[in-house]
């Protein structure tokens, strides 16, 4: 056999297969793999599901790219019960949503603890349950946890924001509350948003979906409302200082016109909030999010009603609401996101990492002056939901899915 047909068959047996537990890049002459500076067809080939038109070049399908840095993915587990979110602890052990009701402290070698006790009852009848968490930025000295969930209460169910001290034991979430409620509630069991992270000055970010169904979409547009927002708040749960004057009813909102956020972000660079968001069947968004802007839904959208009908008045732009950075159709749906800032693969640094459900992969987006110029594809052959992603203490990302899997995705 020759040596060319040998190397082709060898790289034909890393594209489609995997040993064991691992999924292995490895890295390749400039010939056979694009890097990251080269450009190629987009990586999505599928008809879209609607005929609307970008507003900008490279808002979607822009040109794929390929990592060159040789790197692997290990499955650190594969008992976790539908996974939601993930924080990393100080010491590098990662903090694990569960969406039943769980929340767990995980090794970095995969053992999982015990649920922890003392975390309120969740409502996770359909896309509720236990979601995102995240740690304070003093954590090492407060040891205080915060988290969204769907809460039970009487008319239905709403996003939630809890606190509460993990015990020095580590076997329960102490002295726990809830600091903030997106009211109004509502009897129904979609579209609760529920990720959370810290910004640059220690106020909280939560997410808020409007709760999926057409009576409720409109609350999206309404600053009265806590739905369909992306809301800052103290550690206390009261409106963050500096936020927008949307409405001096809900001074908490710092934007607004979202359908169903599960991804947010800080760049590691500008401090800016990044945010991914559901769309209908198309129309899944990436934002840059500006504080008191309107991001359009349901007034526009690149998508359509699952049904195939157009979505009201089908228009996909309107003065004084913003244009998504980047859109995919078909949908991917995008759930958690994280920006890459180590060192050990240095194209990936500040690109945007966005797990994918429906896509089943990790998109990596790269971006440059805050618009996409390339993206990939990350570990489709798993043919996994991937719900969260992370960056650990030790530089390479963590992320779950739906089937029970934990990931550790880093330099080879």
């Amino acid at each position: 056999m020759s040596k060319k047909l040998q190397f082709l068959l060898a790289a034909s047996a890393f594209l489609f297969s995997a040993c064991g537990n691992n999924v292995t890049g490895v890295k390749s002459s400039k010939t056979d793999v694009l890097t990251s500076n080269s450009a190629s067809s987009p990586v999505e080939t599928k008809t879209p599901n609607s005929e609307k038109k970008s507003f900008f070049a490279g808002q979607t399908r822009i040109s794929g790219v390929k990592t060159n840095t040789a790197f692997e993915a290990k499955v650190l587990s594969s008992e976790l019960k539908s996974p939601w979110g993930i924080a990393s602890l100080p010491d590098g052990r990662l903090l694990i949503t569960e969406k039943g009701g769980a929340m767990k402290i995980v090794t970095q070698t995969g053992a999982i603890s015990t649920a922890l006790i003392g975390i309120p009852a969740v409502d996770s009848k359909g896309q509720g349950g236990l979601l995102g968490v995240t740690i304070d930025p003093a954590f090492a000295q407060n040891r205080m946890v915060y988290w969204a969930f769907s809460e039970p209460v009487s008319g239905g169910n709403h996003t939630s924001v809890a606190k509460g001290k993990l015990s020095v034991d580590e076997k329960s979430v102490e002295n726990v509350v809830v600091i903030y409620r997106a009211t109004p509630a509502y009897n129904g069991n979609g579209h609760y948003g529920g990720r959370v992270v810290f910004d640059r000055k220690g106020n909280l970010l939560l997410s808020t979906g409007e709760r999926s169904d057409k009576e409720t979409r409109p609350q999206a547009q309404d600053p009265k409302s806590g739905l369909g927002k992306v809301i800052r708040i103290t550690t206390d749960g009261k409106a963050a200082p500096g936020n927008p004057t949307i409405d001096p009813a809900r001074p908490e909102i710092y934007s607004y016109g979202h359908r169903n956020v599960q991804g947010l972000a800080i760049h590691p660079v500008t401090g800016d909030i990044w945010e991914g968001e559901f769309g209908p069947r198309g129309g899944d968004e990436i934002n840059r999010v500006q504080p008191g802007k309107n991001y359009g839904w349901p007034t526009i959208t690149y998508g359509i009603e699952y049904s195939g009908a157009t979505i009201g008045e089908g228009i996909t732009q309107k003065s004084g609401m913003e244009q998504p950075v980047y859109y995919w159709d078909p949908s991917i749906s995008p759930s958690g996101i994280t920006f890459y800032k180590g060192t050990s693969i240095p194209e990936w640094e500040n690109n945007l990492f966005v797990g994918a459900l429906s896509g089943m992969h990790i998109a990596r987006l790269v971006i440059k002056n805050n618009k996409v110029v390339g993206e990939e594809r990350l570990l489709e052959q798993e043919k996994q939901r991937f719900r969260a992603i992370i960056q650990g203490n030790d530089g390479a990302l963590y992320a779950v899915t739906d089937q029970g899997r934990l990931y550790w995705i880093g330099k080879k």
